[in-house]
């Protein structure tokens, strides 16, 4: 029996996709937008047709979240998402100005690499291969080891739509035996030119070595704060309903909240109405050795997991209408792990006396892990929530939204999008909410309007100075010497 080297089937593997990617990409960046539209069109049609089936499998998979808001990401996708990119040029001539004779024209990257994560893989991946190729690049995936199955599920639906709409063989693959080499091999690969790497944190200083251009998206220990001047009913609705979707997993999500003191009896409440249980000192430290490792990691089958359930498994009981665990904290440190990000329906959360020590809390958690993702403030003071916006260190500002949904442009005008990028360790080309017009350049053309004949810029002369007495002396000086030369 013949036994196969996993790194090495891996690594060749990788090497043949970018082969015929590169070579499709020679062909795909002479199509038209209106042409890539088609194919789009076709994508969604075919995956749209399987959202339900592939959300169960990506829950039966990875035991993250809850099914049924899968559902409602693939949805989220494959309607809103597809919407705003009917709207987009990205390829060819975008824009032309009559009077100034200019034009921008949109150039694809060429081939990308694509990494999807484990808490979203379907909704990512599908949003993924729709900007890629809406703005004419061929892109591979290397697939979650964990998610794999449901991530080439729903690649391999689009694929076939995609190439029977006339897409070239080879711009949209995927890796079929997925390893560490195997991926390095992606990144590192001649013919890629852009990384778009999604919470995938294990493989962002690969990204960063590779020398490649990286567009980093992931989650983060994003705070809420309330402050005194918010409508407090509708911010703990809008807390709750965001953590509790997905079960907490969704990459803007709140992992922490920060009220103005003089509302906290009110917000303590009317969390408790809305399915929040505070836990004790005690069920806190037993929960947190429940959800991380004693290196800090996430424990694997703690992520994404119902309160109830991680109450159960942390041995305390709770109410059969409770659907976030809350743990009051002071400060934020390095041994604290609710300064990290919880990955579940959990909410540390921090009482301040005024919105300037909430200001410097917030600074504190999001310059703990993975900071510059997002910040949520729920206020009516516009000088505080200005405020916010210039001083704080975020790719994101959200303001009166439940984070979840904000973030992603479904309850804001932000960009609709399942990859919210964000400059992790100083890594990543961008913090936007990721759209194919991260995925071109544009090459600038100029007419000329103007001869230069008559532009040519001349010299100014310079004034002639004033004589200085010892210069009118020495003048004298040499006129009487010359005329006792002459005689």
């Amino acid at each position: 029996m013949m036994i196969m080297d996993k790194d090495l089937v891996s690594i060749q593997e990788s090497r043949v996709l970018m082969e015929n990617a590169a070579s499709a990409q020679k062909e795909l960046a002479l199509f038209s937008q209106e042409k890539l539209d088609a194919i789009v069109e076709a994508m969604v049609g075919s995956v749209s047709k399987q959202v339900e089936s592939l959300a169960k499998l990506s829950f039966e998979e990875t035991g993250y979240g809850r099914w049924q808001d899968k559902v409602q990401k693939n949805l989220f996708v494959t309607q809103q998402v597809l919407t705003h990119l009917r709207s987009l040029k990205c390829v060819g001539v975008i824009s032309k100005d009559e009077e100034q004779r200019t034009l921008d024209i949109g150039i694809p990257f060429g081939v990308l690499v694509g990494l999807s994560p484990v808490t979203s893989p379907v909704s990512t991946t599908i949003y993924k291969a729709l900007i890629a190729i809406k703005s004419g690049n061929s892109i591979v995936f290397s697939p979650h080891p964990h998610a794999t199955k449901c991530i080439k599920a729903a690649l391999d639906c689009m694929i076939e739509a995609a190439e029977k709409s006339g897409l070239p063989n080879g711009s949209l693959s995927y890796m079929d035996t997925v390893t560490k080499e195997g991926t390095k091999e992606l990144l590192n690969h001649p013919d890629t030119a852009l990384i778009l790497l999604s919470g995938v944190p294990g493989m962002a200083e690969l990204g960063r070595r590779s020398g490649k251009p990286v567009i980093y998206s992931g989650t983060g220990n994003g705070p809420a704060f309330i402050e005194r001047s918010a409508d407090v009913r509708q911010a703990v609705q809008d807390i709750v309903s965001s953590k509790v979707f997905d079960n907490g997993i969704s990459p803007s999500a709140e992992h922490s909240i920060i009220v103005d003191e003089c509302i906290e009896p009110q917000i303590r409440s009317l969390m408790q109405e809305q399915g929040a249980y505070f836990m004790t000192e005690e069920e806190s430290c037993a929960l947190a050795e429940l959800l991380f490792s004693e290196t800090g990691k996430h424990r694997l089958g703690m992520v994404g997991v119902s309160a109830k359930q991680l109450a159960k498994r942390a041995n305390f009981s709770v109410p059969d209408s409770v659907r976030l665990l809350v743990a009051e904290r002071k400060y934020v440190t390095k041994d604290d792990p609710y300064s990290k990000e919880l990955l579940a329906p959990v909410l540390a959360y921090y009482v301040e006396d005024d919105w300037m020590h909430a200001c410097e809390k917030c600074i504190e958690l999001l310059l703990h892990v993975r900071n510059a993702h997002t910040l949520t403030i729920h206020s009516n003071d516009e000088e505080v929530i200005s405020l916010f916006a210039l001083r704080k260190p975020v790719g994101r500002l959200l303001v009166n939204t439940p984070a979840s949904f904000g973030g992603i442009g479904l309850t804001t005008n932000l960009t609709p999008s399942m990859s919210l990028a964000n400059r992790t360790y100083g890594l990543g080309m961008t913090a936007d909410n990721i759209s194919p017009s991260n995925l071109t350049y544009i090459r600038k053309v100029g007419y000329g309007v103007r001869q230069v004949d008559n532009f040519l810029f001349k010299q100014e002369s310079k004034p002639q100075c004033e004589e200085s007495p010892i210069d009118s002396v020495q003048k004298v000086i040499q006129e009487a010497l010359r005329a006792i030369q002459n005689s």
